[in-house]
């Protein structure tokens, strides 16, 4: 007779499986967030309810997520945006059905900064992508095999889990120590956020029911238990209705724990704030911290700048190598590229920009299609393609020559005996 199985060997080997699916080389068990020194929870959620974190995150996703990504091709004649290509509508418009590419590009974002990489299913037909899907790191399970080959189990929206194949999956690594696994920032900074975290607990402790937990009341006899309850009773009336206790009888009041000013609180949250955005290489004055710095003067056009290339910049040239790298085929590769266009960031100095466009022009250093080109737009050609100078915007072949105007009327003037035209001055 075939033994039966009881519930109890059904549940062992049922863990003994999953825990078997696991490996201890797999860096995405390591970048799970745990307590901080302070002994306070830290995990992706804790960390967004401070205000510093949820300001640098959002200011990061929203702005990369706001600028326009399309897929461009070389030509012979310089670049050209290649809205035909397939590619084109999904990182630029919709990648999938149910979400728009300012969501999508803002979420896969929020993930890199707080897990370490963001993720995205992709849905092929006949072996060409048609789609991208955001997976939840919430709801991802990445395990392994018993060949040592990452498994992604991914739920359905009814709730039942489905595999997803490896080489359907598309990662993006955020900032990375061994060149393939991203890190995760609420890992390797739980010591900073652990602190804010309970920076912000104190705070809310201690300007609860306007500070009297740090009050004390001394006696000179020892009360009754009933006594001791109408004490209280009478007293916590007294505070309720806004007046103030009478003591009597020996009674004195004291102070018990630490003054919020002797403890600097709100000092020490101010630095909190300022030691996230290092963490995020945010400006502190782009979420509102303006204590030490203003958001106002004449460099706010070069912190823009410094935000772009430093901040910025990394991400967006992560993403861009990302989809050539793995949405792209090599063939694509060597013709079409993914770009960002920053230049919409800089946009609010429109005066510093027409100005040095209009310096490199006039001194011949770029020809207008140039300009067009870093303006994102496509080159006009002809005349357009030319380096001119500011005398009279003539052609650099053409300077010191004489013009056809200048050669008609010099023949004119000779046919009529008349001398060479005198100099001026």
């Amino acid at each position: 007779m075939k033994a039966t199985r009881g519930p109890l060997t059904r549940i062992r080997a049922a863990i003994d499986g999953w825990v078997r699916s696991f490996s201890l080389r797999d860096a995405d068990l390591y970048s799970v967030p745990g307590d901080s020194v302070t002994g306070v929870a830290v995990t992706a959620k804790s960390v967004m309810q401070l205000d510093a974190v949820w300001s640098c995150v959002r200011l990061i996703s929203e702005t990369i997520a706001t600028l326009p990504l399309s897929m461009h091709e070389r030509t012979a004649k310089g670049k050209q945006l290649a809205s035909a290509h397939p590619l084109h509508f999904i990182i630029h418009d919709q990648p999938n059905a149910d979400s728009t590419a300012s969501v999508f590009w803002e979420a896969m974002v929020a993930a890199m900064l707080l897990r370490g990489a963001g993720r995205a299913e992709k849905l092929m037909i006949g072996g060409r992508l048609v789609a991208l899907a955001f997976l939840n790191p919430d709801k991802l399970v990445i395990g392994r095999d018993a060949n040592g080959r990452k498994v992604y189990r991914y739920p359905r929206p009814n709730g039942e889990m489905r595999e997803i194949p490896p080489s359907s999956v598309w990662t993006i690594p955020g900032f990375t120590l061994d060149g393939e696994n991203g890190v995760s920032v609420v890992a390797y900074g739980a010591k900073v956020f652990g602190t804010a975290i309970a920076s912000e607990q104190a705070a809310a402790k201690t300007f609860k029911s306007g500070l009297l937990q740090t009050i004390y009341y001394k006696v000179d006899a020892f009360l009754k238990p009933d006594q001791r309850a109408e004490f209280k009773k009478n007293l916590a009336g007294t505070i309720e209705r806004g007046e103030a206790p009478l003591l009597e009888g020996g009674t004195s009041a004291a102070s018990l724990g630490v003054n919020p000013s002797d403890a600097q609180l709100l000092e020490s949250r101010a630095f909190s704030v300022e030691a996230i955005c290092r963490w995020f290489r945010v400006p502190p004055w782009m979420v509102g911290h303006t204590e030490k710095s203003t958001s106002w003067g004449t460099g706010i056009e070069q912190q823009m700048i410094g935000f772009l290339t430093f901040t910025l910049g990394p991400w967006l040239r992560r993403i861009e190598q990302s989809i050539s790298k793995d949405l792209l085929t090599p063939v694509e590769r060597t013709r079409y590229y993914p770009k960002f266009a920053v230049e919409g960031l800089l946009r609010a100095d429109s005066a510093g920009r027409a100005a040095f466009y209009g310096a490199m022009v006039n001194n011949g250093i770029l020809t207008r299609d140039e300009i067009r080109e870093l303006e994102d737009r496509e080159p006009m050609g002809g005349n357009a393609a030319v380096l001119t100078v500011q005398s009279a915007m003539t052609t650099l072949d053409a300077l010191g020559t004489q013009t056809e105007v200048t050669q008609a009327r010099a023949a004119m003037r000779a046919l009529l005996g008349f001398d060479d035209e005198p100099k001026k001055g």
